[in-house]
């Protein structure tokens, strides 16, 4: 099935993505925000699909509002629950390829910590599994 993704479509996959590594900088200030944020933005590169194609195109049509870690989840968690269902509508494995991708980007940027994830990484891991889960 082929996958026809609106502007408004592709900026709501981009905000939910790039959303997920910036809530995980922000859990991971104890350690290197900045590295997290790289390595997880970085892992998107191997992103294919549809959702490849919408990460590639390195618009930054979306911004990011807030200076604290709720501010920008009140934005991040309804946009990636919102992502999965724009892409299920049209194509349930371009849902699934959508979890995945953010899926890999979170399991990269907590390993960016020395010795695994912090306690507040899994924890806003967590949360961005689970609204990945609709």
């Amino acid at each position: 099935m082929s996958v026809n993704l609106t502007a408004e479509h592709r900026t709501v996959i981009r905000t939910a993505a790039y959303g997920a590594i910036h809530l995980l900088s922000f859990a991971g200030l104890a350690g290197s925000a900045h590295r997290v944020a790289t390595e997880g933005s970085l892992s998107y590169a191997s992103a294919t699909g549809a959702v490849g194609h919408v990460l590639a195109s390195k618009q930054h049509d979306f911004k990011l509002k807030g200076k604290s870690a709720a501010a920008v989840a009140d934005q991040v968690l309804p946009a990636l629950a919102e992502a999965v269902r724009v892409l299920r509508a049209q194509d349930e494995a371009e849902a699934e390829n959508f979890r995945r991708v953010v899926g890999l980007a979170v399991e990269t940027a907590n390993r960016a910590h020395r010795g695994g994830p912090s306690p507040t990484m899994a924890e806003m891991s967590r949360k961005i599994t689970e609204a990945l889960a609709v």
